[in-house]
């Protein structure tokens, strides 16, 4: 696989137009576009339709979080829309988890056509330490990472969302067959905004992700393309070799 496969670039951006104008400098340069609840907010499935209708995939990123039968139903609508890959929070339980993977498994053997990837968000890259104990979770940061991790693991799903701090170890202790997609993401040229746990590209690739989640560095930058060409150029020599294609039609 080309390490362009292995980039997805996030679409925070305010409307439509200026997504299409992104996915028309960059088609073909990278593997995924990810659009998450701000863009699909205000332009809806519609717009997720029309760029897997242009032949792009999509990363549906909006961290599906309610009662088991909810969580499911909308995860099918994703599924139908023709995304590559969903995302739940983990946080919404093992019981959640399973009747997604269920539901749109289900789905799958009726209509015989590729699913996507349920991809466990774990905890969100702008929380430290500190913001996690705000909430109300007294357990370290590191050991809320790995037990959701692998409650999504034992609950089916392909892979999990998680800060490029935490890779190492849930490369490690996971199965060599889960996804690790890692947003927080930042070149050593570009500002961290508010991210707080993040590497660069070179060093989320050599710790075990899969793929990284790029936006602001890439949307904001006055070339996009060249943003991107600099981005791969550092992914490329981290390199690792590991094959794990986003899902096709022959899944």
């Amino acid at each position: 696989m080309m390490t362009k496969d292995r980039l997805i670039v996030a679409l925070d951006v305010d409307n439509g137009q200026e997504a299409r104008t992104l996915i028309g400098r960059l088609a073909g340069k990278v593997g995924c576009f990810k659009i998450g609840s701000r863009l699909f907010t205000r332009e809806g499935p519609d717009l997720v339709r029309e760029i897997v209708s242009s032949g792009e995939q999509v990363f549906l990123d909006l961290k599906y979080h309610d009662i088991p039968s909810i969580t499911a139903a909308a995860a099918l609508a994703a599924a139908q829309m023709g995304v590559a890959m969903l995302t739940l929070h983990t946080l919404g339980g093992a019981e959640m988890l399973e009747a997604t993977v269920r539901g749109v498994g289900y789905w799958r053997e009726s209509t015989e056509r590729a699913r996507p990837w349920l991809i466990g968000v774990t905890i969100l890259t702008s929380m430290d330490s500190a913001a996690l104990t705000r909430s109300g979770v007294d357990r370290p940061l590191d050991e809320m990472v790995l037990r959701l991790a692998a409650m999504a693991v034992t609950s089916g799903l392909d892979g999990i969302v998680t800060s490029p701090r935490e890779l190492e170890r849930l490369r490690m202790q996971g199965p060599p067959s889960l996804k690790i997609i890692t947003p927080g993401v930042r070149p050593e040229w570009a500002d961290r905004g508010d991210q707080t746990r993040v590497l660069t590209p070179y060093e989320a690739m050599r710790r075990g992700a899969d793929y990284l989640v790029i936006g602001r560095p890439i949307i904001c930058a006055v070339d996009p393309l060249a943003a991107v060409e600099r981005i791969l150029e550092e992914m490329e020599g981290a390199h690792d070799q590991r094959n794990q294609p986003l899902p096709t039609e022959s899944r």
